[in-house]
């Protein structure tokens, strides 16, 4: 889909107001801490293990989920690992609304663990220890953005058996289970129209919780996961007689991500959670755009 003149001239705007501030990184402190930190006490010849980037922001800062949005960078590591080590993908918890500047974006303010499976060689000694390394990058925004970058490395020791480590192991489970999730308990379909892209989710199995209709205000948000929405505009929510959910959203003017998409890559987070346990806050979806 080809973007209008107005548009692209609006982008190209836009990137060269945040290449500017890029540039402009002063002294001051960043208002982020980060380190690599493992879930178990060793590793165990030819066997998988999980390490995370734990990052810690100051109170009016945070940094950028995997897909931010129309602004922002996500925080990615690149391996340097020892030989015949594999790193499996960078997997991030669900995303919280930040803002950079006064625009809408998807990220972290809380403190958050991003994780990974490695893969350890059958080669190794019992005895050894091996050093994990890796360069992170990010963006951290407050009052100002900062992008940063810092080597990383994490020792531990090669062994028959491994425990879980006590201080991080906790963490590592409680970012598990803000993993988002696919469900059959909703039924959903979407449908394009220029800019508006209608979403509607219906409970289709006994266990969902439906939405009361004399709710007035649904404490619902749609996140992007492929950035054909655009995160910084109005979603206006309506809800229907049989529980059912409709998300009026509107599209990105300029998709950055290629071939048009043929499906609403997405999700949708709801504090209640969708589940009448109260369990699943945050659905994955991807439902065909209809056009």
């Amino acid at each position: 889909m080809k973007a209008s003149p107005k548009a692209s001239q609006k982008a190209a705007l836009c990137g060269l107001f945040f290449f500017g501030l890029l540039l402009i990184q002063s002294q001051a402190q960043t208002g982020l801490k980060i380190q690599l930190v493992p879930e178990g006490t060793a590793i165990i010849p030819g066997q998988s293990f999980r390490v995370g980037l734990f990052l810690q922001h100051e109170k009016g800062w945070h940094t950028y989920y995997q897909q931010p949005g129309i602004v922002g960078v996500p925080t990615s590591i690149v391996w340097s690992l020892p030989e015949g080590f594999h790193a499996g993908p960078l997997e991030y918890p669900e995303p919280e609304t930040t803002h950079m500047f006064q625009i809408k974006a998807q990220g972290y303010e809380r403190d958050v663990l991003l994780q990974t499976t490695l893969l350890a060689p059958d080669s190794l000694k019992v005895g050894q220890r091996i050093t994990l390394q890796g360069k992170a990058t990010w963006m951290c925004c407050g009052k100002t953005c900062h992008p940063g970058s810092k080597q990383l490395s994490l020792d531990l020791p090669v062994a028959t058996q491994s425990a879980f480590d006590v201080q991080w192991h906790p963490v590592f489970e409680k970012e598990r289970s803000a993993f988002v999730k696919m469900s059959n308990a909703w039924q959903t379909s979407a449908e394009e129209k220029g800019l508006t892209v209608t979403l509607t989710l219906k409970p289709a199995e006994p266990v969902a919780l439906p939405f009361d209709p004399g709710d007035t205000s649904p404490n619902v948000i749609f996140f992007t996961e492929d950035g054909w929405i655009n995160s910084d505009q109005p979603q206006i929510a309506s809800l229907q007689a049989d529980g059912s959910l409709t998300l009026t959203l509107t599209r990105a003017e300029v998709f950055m991500g290629g071939k048009t998409p043929q499906n609403l890559f997405g999700i949708v987070q709801r504090k209640e959670g969708w589940l009448k346990e109260g369990s699943l806050r945050s659905l994955k979806i991807n439902p065909p755009l209809i056009r």
